[in-house]
This record gives structure tokens, C-alpha cells and sequence, in this order.
């Protein structure tokens, strides 16, 4: 372990990764960009998708190509420095490199937060108001959703990463993490850290509280609709038009939870690496899949781009 003396500034952090064992590295390496590879290929092809089919130019394949923007984003932040340290075993950031990464991770993660909150908004829209569907979900309305959703979310890692770096690092510089996430980084500090914790959770959790509000006040609604439909196939369509959204909300949330609503002091370090690798790089995986394999409308888009790119 390298420390660094305490009337030294931490200028440089290492990463541990999530092993130590070399036998592991090279499995390691191929997961991930195996994972990596599949995560690309599927949101981009997504938000191409959506791009090239005009049938899919309604506010919720809007969202989703935007939900689709935000998985790419978040991941590229975390998983190519990943891939290359156990390629090349560079496991050293820089300080300015670390602010950064934690900066466009943690603004993407609330992109995403809130961006699930306005497609529930949407579902609730298109299952209790479908006659005035067109009328509420607008593409004014769909734009200043997204605009918020990036705006607030920017200014929100903008605090985070003001609220960790505040703090003086000035111990050791070795990151019990693979990457630079707020409650590893926070636990490294040799200043009292008490107050930075409490707006770490408190903004967090305003954040996660505010859209889970939402989805859930949505999602009663809906479902309070649905058991009143007297048609077994209207029951069954809008049932399946929210299938998808709430599989990608009970991913997201239930790791963001477990991961942020705590004080970095009563974090385990080896459990947060797990949970870490499931919502920095297997949600983003799982969110084009689960959005693709239940839906029609994508796979028949799918269906024409192919044999447009075959004639």
C-alpha cells in the first residue's frame, strides 16, 4: 500500500481494482469487455434505431433513446479505465482525472434517475389520458423534461464533486475501489468528513426520493386504471407498455439505495465492488436488452433496417 505523508497533497490516486489475484485478470478482462462491447452495440444501435424509423418518433422512444445516451455515457465513464488496467495493469489517476470520472458518472447516474421519473410520467399519460395522450406528452414538453433532467443533474454533480474534493487528502492515496466513487474517495480524507457525508446522503437522497416519488405515485394510477378495464387484451397491453420501464426502475433503485443512503464510514468495500460492477456496467448492458426483447415496435424496426441493409 502506498501512503502518502500527511504535509503531502494527494496528487494521484490507485485504484485497487476488485481483485489482487492474477489468475483472475485475464477472466476479468473478457467479461468486461464482453460487456462493454454488448453495452455499445446496444444503445447506440438503439438510439440509431429510433433515429432511422419514423415510427418511432413518439415521446417514448424519445425518452428512451435519451435513456439509451445516458447508459453509453455513464458506462464509457467507468469501464474503459477498468478494461485498460487489466490490460495494461495502469492502475494510477490522476487527481484532476478522478474529479472528472466521478463528475460525469454521478451527473449521468442522476440523468438517469430522473429521466426514469419523466417515463413513468409518460406511461401514466399513455395508459389514463390516451385520448388526450398527444395533447399532454407534446415535444415542448418531452424537450423541457430532458432539459431538466441534464440541467439539475449537472448542477448536482457539481455539488458532489465539490462536497468530496473539499476535503484534504493528505493519507493514503490508495482507492479500495476500481473506480473514483464518492464514499471510496470520501473514506480517504484525513479532515472530519461528518458534514460532506450528510449532504452526500441528503442530496442523494432528495434526489432518488423526488423521482421515486413520482414513478410510484404514477405507477399507482396506473395500475388502479388497469384493474378497471373489463377487456382482457386492453389489460394486457398497457400492462405490457410498463413491464420494461419497471424492470429497468427496480434495477436502478435497488442498487443506487444500497450504495448512497449510507454514511461511507458503514460501507463494506468488497460488497460495494460487487454491486458497483452490476449498476457502473451490467444496467447499462441490461436496459437496451430488456427494452428491445419485450417490444414489438423495436423489433420490427430492427426487422426493416435489416432488410434495407440487405437490399
Amino acid at each position: 500500500m502506498t501512503l502518502v505523508k500527511n504535509w503531502t497533497d494527494v496528487t494521484w490516486f490507485i485504484l485497487l481494482g476488485l481483485t489482487d489475484d492474477p489468475s483472475l485478470q485475464l477472466p476479468l478482462l473478457i467479461i468486461f469487455l464482453l460487456i462493454y462491447i454488448i453495452t455499445l452495440v446496444g444503445n447506440l444501435g438503439m438510439i440509431l434505431l429510433i433515429l432511422l424509423d419514423s415510427q418511432l418518433h413518439t415521446p417514448m422512444y424519445f425518452f428512451l433513446g435519451n435513456l439509451s445516451l445516458v447508459d453509453f455515457c455513464y458506462s464509457s465513464a467507468v469501464t474503459p479505465k477498468v478494461i485498460t488496467g487489466l490490460l495494461i495493469g495502469d492502475k494510477t489517476i490522476s487527481y484532476n482525472d478522478c474529479a472528472a470520472q466521478m463528475f460525469m458518472f454521478s451527473a449521468f447516474a442522476t440523468v438517469e434517475n430522473y429521466l426514469l421519473a419523466s417515463m413513468a410520467y409518460d406511461r401514466y399519460a399513455a395508459v389514463c389520458k390516451p385520448l388526450h395522450y398527444t395533447t399532454i406528452m407534446t415535444p415542448n414538453l418531452c424537450m423541457y423534461l430532458i432539459m431538466g433532467c441534464y440541467i439539475f443533474s449537472f448542477l448536482n454533480a457539481s455539488v458532489y464533486i465539490g462536497d468530496t474534493f473539499s476535503l484534504s487528502f493528505c493519507k493514503s492515496n490508495v482507492v479500495h475501489h476500481f473506480f473514483c466513487d464518492m464514499p471510496a474517495i470520501m473514506a480517504l480524507s484525513c479532515s472530519d468528513r461528518h458534514v460532506n457525508e450528510l449532504v452526500l446522503i441528503y442530496l442523494a437522497s432528495f434526489n432518488i426520493f423526488i423521482a421515486f416519488i413520482m414513478i410510484l405515485v404514477s405507477y399507482i394510477i396506473i395500475f388502479i386504471t388497469i384493474s378497471k378495464m373489463h377487456s382482457g387484451a386492453g389489460f394486457q397491453k398497457a400492462l405490457s407498455t410498463c413491464v420494461s420501464h419497471l424492470t429497468a426502475v427496480f434495477i436502478f433503485y435497488g442498487t443506487t439505495i444500497f450504495m448512497y443512503l449510507q454514511p461511507s464510514s458503514r460501507h463494506a468495500m468488497d460488497t460495494d465492488k460487487v454491486v458497483s460492477v452490476f449498476y457502473t456496467m451490467v444496467i447499462p448492458m441490461l436496459n437496451p436488452l430488456v427494452y428491445s426483447l419485450r417490444n414489438k415496435e423495436v423489433k420490427n424496426a430492427f426487422m426493416k433496417v435489416m432488410e434495407k441493409t440487405r437490399y
